[in-house]
Order: structure tokens, then C-alpha cells, then sequence
């Protein structure tokens, strides 16, 4: 029998999706809001916050193609898969239309999926990655030198190597975020899983499929330069984050019906682990409001 790591009200199961058996943490009842892990993390980035939501949401978190408990086959880690592994889970659930809350790679599928299908979130929160029609600043060349691991981790055989073993995920885990945002054992937690040589091999494919080819849309060809949400939406970012700083983000104004760049204070890239309380206030804020 699986065994997860235990928080209080929440209930776990897996969904048969349509090449992928996923697992899927939930709690509380109400309305659904639908909460997205980041790399190299799994559902439990939300235990912090998913007691304060809860108690006015349904609250569901699953684990992506390659994270935590879901399968983590050999392909299927590019935008277009990671988009139908949603829109299923979606579909499985007969959730029509649900906030949603993405931080780290999972926000880059979910602000393409809002221009291409925008029916499908009514609301959208954003944690630690910008909108992808920002204009350039040359402030960002300086904070780039940060996400040098990501050429590490695209390398064939070097990128599974470096997750498999621990070191580069537990660096990123300590050294993008503030004091005491996670203890020995949820470090612990997150590197058990990556152990697995066929999870090691999906990380080191999100970055070679998803991550990196975004990142040239977004940085170097403009892709999105034309773009317009119409997905409300809000952008959490720490004020420490080393690489995605709240003042370099500007010149997306013209591109959204309605979006907020929100600075987070002392916090750096894993915010719903350093800042819970101040996460969970803003969403239930957001979503609740007429």
C-alpha cells in the first residue's frame, strides 16, 4: 500500500487519464480550486496552504506527468502533453471551469492554456513566474547568471544524474528560498521521489521540453508579444527571488484585461512554502471577490 506524507482533511486517489495514472490530493468542500506544484516539488508544496483554503474550497492537487506519485513515462513533457494531462484531469473530475493557482513551470502551461482555451479558468494566480509579454530589462541579464543549473539539467544523462542523486534539487530548494521555509524531512520528502531514476529522467525532460523552449517564446523570439489575457489574473512574486524580482517585471499592462503584478516582501521563489498564510489570503481574496 502507498504510503504519503500525512496532512490532516486531505484525501488522496488516482485517476486513470488517458496514457497516465495520476494521483491527486483533495480536501474540503465549495467551489474548486485547482492548485499546481513546481520543480522539484510534488502536491505536498501545498500543505502549508491547503488547510487555510479548505475550509471555503474544494481543493484539488495533483501530481503532474513525472512528479511525486503520478506515472513518470519516458515522452511527454512538452507543452502540448502537459496540457492535455490537465484538460483530462479536468475532464475526469467534470470540473468545467476552476480557479487555478500554478506556480514555477506549471504557471508556463497554464498561461498558454488561458490564451489558447481561456474558458476553462475563471481566475488565475501566478506564483513566482511573470506574464510571458513582459519587456525586456537589462537588469534581467545580471539575475539570469541564477538559472545557470537549467543548462546543467537539460544535458542528457548529466541533468537525471544531478536530480537522481540530491544534490542540485536540495540546492535549489535552500538557496531560492527564506529561513525555515522547509525542514530537513519535507526536503527529504521531495528527494525520495526524484531517487527513482525514471523521475530523475522526468525533471531533466521538463526542462528540455517545456522549460527551456519557453523560455526562448517568452525571452528571445516574443512569441506572446502579441498575446491578450482575458483570464483575470494575479502574479505573486518574492521580492527576493533571485531570478524573477517584481521590479524587473513591467510594459504588460496593454496585454491583459485585468492582471496584477503582487510583490511578496522577504520572500524568494517558493513562496507558498515561505509565505502560506499571505498566499492563502490573497487567493481566497481573489477568487471570492464579485
Amino acid at each position: 500500500m502507498v504510503e504519503f506524507p500525512a496532512l490532516e482533511g486531505v484525501s488522496h486517489r488516482y485517476l486513470d487519464l488517458p496514457g497516465l495514472r495520476a494521483h491527486v490530493a483533495e480536501a474540503g468542500d465549495g467551489d474548486p480550486v485547482l492548485l499546481l506544484h513546481g520543480f522539484p516539488q510534488h502536491w505536498w508544496e501545498w500543505r502549508k496552504v491547503v488547510p487555510a483554503l479548505a475550509g471555503r474550497r474544494r481543493v484539488v492537487c495533483p501530481d503532474l506527468r513525472g512528479a511525486g506519485w503520478t506515472d513518470a513515462p519516458p515522452r511527454g513533457y512538452g507543452y502540448e502533453s502537459l496540457r492535455d494531462d490537465l484538460l483530462a484531469l479536468l475532464d475526469t473530475l467534470n470540473l468545467d471551469r476552476v480557479d487555478v493557482v500554478a506556480h514555477d513551470w506549471s504557471a508556463l502551461v497554464v498561461f498558454r492554456m488561458c490564451f489558447e482555451d481561456p474558458d476553462r479558468f475563471r481566475r488565475f494566480v501566478s506564483i513566482g513566474v511573470p506574464p510571458p509579454f513582459i519587456d525586456f530589462d537589462r537588469r534581467m541579464l545580471v539575475a539570469i547568471r541564477h538559472a545557470w543549473y537549467q543548462l546543467a539539467l537539460i544535458t542528457p544523462g548529466l541533468g537525471p544524474w544531478l536530480l537522481r542523486h540530491g544534490g542540485l534539487p536540495q540546492y535549489l530548494l535552500t538557496n531560492f528560498s527564506s529561513p525555515g521555509a522547509f525542514t530537513p524531512a519535507d526536503i527529504e520528502i521531495y528527494l525520495e521521489r526524484l531517487r527513482d531514476p525514471a523521475r530523475a529522467k522526468a525533471g531533466s525532460m521538463l526542462y528540455r521540453k517545456l522549460i527551456s523552449p519557453e523560455s526562448r517564446r517568452i525571452l528571445i523570439t516574443g512569441a506572446y508579444k502579441k498575446a491578450h489575457l482575458k483570464t483575470p489574473t494575479r502574479v505573486l512574486l518574492g521580492t527576493k527571488d533571485p531570478v524573477v524580482r517584481p521590479d524587473l517585471v513591467h510594459g504588460y499592462e496593454n496585454h491583459a484585461d485585468d492582471l496584477e503584478v503582487v510583490p511578496v516582501p522577504g520572500a524568494s521563489h517558493f513562496v507558498p512554502e515561505e509565505r502560506p498564510q499571505e498566499v492563502a489570503t490573497r487567493v481566497l481574496e481573489f477568487f471570492d471577490a464579485p
